[in-house]
């Protein structure tokens, strides 16, 4: 048996064995090559699984050779493809930064805990978009939950013990939803493998602890991904982590709750359930535009930059909903593609925020919050840095030749596909409310005068750079080049649609 017949697996593995290593030996140097390694071994195998799906499709695995639904199966199909090369891309790319950005941010005998709980959140993401098995998918949700508490709590602020406990306790209260929903579930259909269950949701699906299941299952996932007004715990877990932390958690935790949810939503329950006998795609719709303006309106007014596109997070995972309210391919294709091409955009972002905030610090022990008094005049002294942020800031926008546009023209097409022309309005104005946003850090860091102290500023080191720029330059390639982001999207909403139309 070849190699790779074992990339699901190895999908998993490599990056969970890397992160107990790295308690054992200790020693931060070691432990960062080794779960840096870890990563990007995950990442070629999603590489090698990407490839398999297009060539022979759907890719079942069965753990211990016990077949489904028996057993646990790995399923990996053009979706599932699609997000482990998101996840580990990510990892692969914030873990060479994070060998700089923490040695300023966390002290220095903590980094092996560092790399361990990466490894681990790595992990844990890995795992709940690969497995086949509903209950599957709760453990690895607590084990990328539980090392993303420690993650956010190695900050040097206090306040990110404050922040890691307030994510600690929605975390937990989203996570005991799921967990209920997937008991009603295997209650009513006697199996937990996804497949195996969507085959006998057919004789139960008109059944209440089916309706509560998806209740208890919508409102779950909807606080992990912080749909609003579930999002109270996003703003200052992203603000007060470590930046590497804020950068990889923006970029994919968010992204793989949302896939949960639309894999529960068109594998499991059906769209004939969820989105034509309940009123939940109008629920969905209401709350997206809520986030769309709300999140964006108070991004404006933030004086940390930090907290500014944390904000600016909660208000895109609004088009990200709203393109599954809509049930349709042009929907569902533009939620995907968003998915990808904000996981890119923000991760950048953040990335060149701890960058700015590493130059900031200079020589001081302890590295100054990036409030906007500190920024004036930035453009200066770190042109390639506020640069960046610029562009990544016109992706958020949707400006044309950048991946938000692709996102925000696909949802566009869905509303007009609809006939809901109100809704195409309503995405352009909630669009200009992120030129709001962005337009502050341009206005500050390119048209104000550097404060008294700030003139001596360099531009970021390398190592911060090279990383963040990796990622603007795909958010600039994936904005002109759409053949892998919106085909595999495309791809993989037609499957979930005729999946879920045909139950």
């Amino acid at each position: 048996m070849s190699l790779a017949q074992h990339l699901p697996a190895l999908q998993v593995v490599l990056p969970l064995i890397s992160a107990p290593l790295a308690v054992l030996l200790r020693h931060g140097g070691i432990a960062f090559a080794v779960v840096t390694a870890g990563a990007w071994a995950a990442f070629a195998c999603a590489v090698g699984l990407w490839l398999q799906v297009g060539e022979s499709g759907v890719v079942s695995y069965a753990i211990g050779n016990w077949p489904p639904p028996w057993g646990i199966e790995y399923r990996v199909d053009r979706l599932t493809s699609f997000m482990l090369l998101l996840v580990s891309g990510m990892a692969a790319i914030v873990l060479p930064y994070s060998r700089a950005s923490i040695a300023r941010e966390i002290p220095r005998e903590l980094h092996y805990l560092y790399y361990a709980m990466f490894g681990l959140c790595l992990t844990g993401l890995l795992g709940i978009c690969i497995t086949g098995d509903a209950f599957n998918i709760f453990v690895f949700l607590e084990i990328s939950s539980l090392s993303t508490y420690v993650l956010i709590a190695l900050g040097r602020d206090r306040r990110a013990l404050t922040a890691a406990y307030q994510y600690l306790i929605m975390g937990s209260i989203g996570a005991t939803f799921i967990v209920i929903g997937i008991g009603f579930l295997y209650l009513m259909t006697g199996t937990l493998n996804l497949v195996d269950m969507a085959q006998r949701m057919r004789d139960v699906e008109n059944t209440r602890p089916v309706l509560a299941a998806l209740a208890f299952l919508t409102v779950g996932i909807s606080l992990k991904l912080a749909l609003f007004p579930l999002h109270q715990w996003l703003p200052n877990a992203y603000t007060y982590a470590p930046s590497a932390v804020t950068a990889f958690l923006a970029a994919t935790a968010t992204k793989v709750s949302v896939y949960v949810l639309i894999r529960f939503y068109f594998t499991v329950f059906g769209e004939s359930l969820v989105f034509d006998r309940l009123p939940l795609p109008q629920i969905m719709l209401g709350l997206s535009l809520f986030a769309m303006f709300g999140a964006s309106f108070v991004a404006i007014f933030q004086h940390n930059l930090k907290r500014l596109f944390a904000y600016s997070s909660v208000g895109q995972m609004g088009y990200i909903t709203l393109g599954l309210s809509f049930d349709s391919v042009n929907g569902l294709t533009a939620s995907i593609v968003h998915l990808f091409n904000h996981g890119i955009a923000k991760g950048g972002i953040f990335l060149l925020i701890g960058g700015l905030v590493a130059a900031m610090a200079g020589k001081h022990a302890v590295s100054p919050a990036p409030t906007f008094d500190r920024l004036a005049g930035l453009s200066r002294r770190m042109p390639l840095t506020c640069f960046g942020i610029v562009i990544g800031g016109l992706s958020l926008i949707g400006v044309p030749g950048t991946g938000g546009f692709i996102s925000k023209w696909y949802l566009i097409l869905a509303a007009m596909e609809k006939g809901q022309w109100w809704l195409v309005g309503a995405i352009l104005l909630s669009s200009l409310l992120a030129v709001v946003y962005v337009w502050r850090f341009v206005e500050v860091a390119y048209f104000r005068a550097p404060a008294p102290g700030n003139e001596t500023r360099a531009e970021a080191p390398l190592a911060f750079l090279i990383p963040a720029w990796l990622l603007i330059a795909a958010t600039l390639w994936f904005g002109l080049d759409t053949s892998f982001t919106v085909g595999s999207a495309l791809e993989a909403a037609q499957q979930l649609v005729k999946s879920g139309s045909g139950r």
